[in-house]
């Protein structure tokens, strides 16, 4: 469901669309030569109902806009040089500048790299409906699923009726029942329609319990990333070890926006209180002017944000340069050779320095990192967790959650979330100071 492959997004909707198409309507093609009867009017009206909410349901999670940031989106309370400089400073206030967009990035917003900008409560990037499931979105979305979900299992009895009356009368003469296409027809239809059912039935459920703990699928992933390094830390003290050696302190921390079933799911579902309208196709899309704040619990300082601290999510702290050491005289070399060398490591050092490690430099999972430091106490309580993370060279953001997933796998930009986030550029700290 997560993947994100171009070729399949561009597929993705004719191909819902084709099998909307083959099971409803074939399938009612079909019930007009099989026993026992044709649909009875009732029924038919139930069953079209219940698809033409599905086509409604489908189209709107597809075009809906998922949002935008706005461009003059600022930290509630604080004045935009103060708050720029907090995002890029704190270690409690860390992803707050996306590099992409080059603007402050909202709680719970992340930047897709499919859809190229910053999402509101971005829950994944679905390739089933070349769209974002967010904010904005995702209550077409579950409306979408629990629809399909519906009709699916209103054509799942239709489907066994007849299957089983065929059953029944296996040894009959084979005239007196359907003919071979009209046998390959159902067969097709009960596989295809189980599969999708079985299939999109756990995406129901995974949706529905996410709503009532309010936490988004990238949430999930961060939550369990959070109790991965709580583990990690308590071999070493409380601490782990970030940029430049930096010792991050690692707590628990509670998911900040559970607020109760019944409010979690009123925000979910666009903030209304109203339950007919959570089930209604043509429900309107939540107010544009949400989506940047979000009511939480309280159970932790309001100074703490969510995802909690990682050793490997917060920015480099650029070093001032030490003027005694800096070079004050022409450097002598022995060979041109030599001197080709020094300026090829000065100019790997200042890359390391300005974005905190390409691809080759970054720094090795904490696996690797502990391994070789012989600091590890027991390697073998971190053996699982290096498995599922990282490859060699990866680094951090090669870190699985249980369900194999990275945050790619969401669609989320991981260049924008790890590792090298530079602090917010002095030319826009100039800017918003004018």
């Amino acid at each position: 469901m997560l993947c994100s492959s171009f070729s399949i997004s561009r597929l993705a909707i004719p191909a819902v669309s084709v099998l909307i198409t083959f099971l409803a309507y074939s399938s009612q093609y079909l019930f007009l030569y099989i026993e026992p009867a044709p649909l009875t009017k009732d029924e038919l009206l139930k069953f079209n109902a219940l698809v033409a909410c599905i086509w409604i349901c489908y189209y709107r999670a597809c075009t809906v806009d998922p949002g935008r940031i706005p461009k003059d989106w600022k930290l509630p309370g604080k004045g935009d040089e103060e708050a720029a400089r907090e995002s890029s400073t704190d270690v409690a206030s860390r992803q707050r500048w996306c590099r992409r967009c080059e603007a402050l990035k909202p709680p719970r917003a992340h930047h897709c790299r499919t859809c190229k900008r910053c999402i509101p409560k971005m829950d994944h990037h679905c390739p089933w409906t070349s769209n974002c499931v967010s904010h904005f979105t995702f209550p077409h979305f579950i409306r979408f699923l629990f629809y399909a979900v519906v009709s699916m299992s209103y054509l799942q009895y239709f489907l066994y009726v007849r299957a089983s009356i065929i059953w029944k009368n296996r040894d009959l003469p084979s005239y007196l029942g359907p003919s071979l296409a009209q046998l390959g027809h159902l067969f097709s239809l009960i596989v295809i329609n189980s599969l999708t059912l079985f299939a999109l039935s756990i995406l129901l459920i995974r949706t529905i319990w996410s709503l009532g703990g309010n936490v988004t699928t990238i949430e999930s992933w961060e939550i369990e990333r959070h109790k991965t390094l709580l583990r990690r830390a308590r071999h070493f003290g409380g601490y782990l070890e970030g940029p430049d050696g930096i010792k991050v302190r690692i707590k628990k921390q509670e998911f900040p926006y559970d607020i109760g079933i019944w409010g979690n799911i009123k925000a979910g579902m666009g903030g209304s209180s109203n339950i007919m309208s959570w089930f209604w196709p043509f429900a309107a899309t939540p107010d544009r002017s949400t989506g940047l704040e979000f009511e939480v619990n309280g159970f932790e300082d309001p100074g703490l944000l969510w995802p909690p601290p990682d050793p490997d999510r917060i920015p480099r702290v650029a070093r001032p340069i030490d003027a005694e050491k800096a070079f004050t005289v022409r450097q002598q070399y022995s060979s041109a050779q030599e001197e080709i060398e020094a300026f090829r490591r000065r100019q790997m050092e200042d890359m390391q320095r300005r974005h905190g490690g390409s691809e080759l430099q970054r720094r090795k999972s904490f696996h690797e990192r502990y391994t070789e430091s012989g600091s590890m106490e027991d390697e073998q309580t971190f053996e699982a967790e290096s498995d599922r993370g990282s490859s060699s060279g990866e680094g951090e953001e090669g870190w699985r959650n249980s369900e194999g997933e990275r945050l790619a796998d969401f669609g989320v930009d991981e260049e924008a979330e790890f590792y090298d986030e530079d602090d917010i550029p002095l030319s826009k700290l100039i800017e918003r100071r004018k």
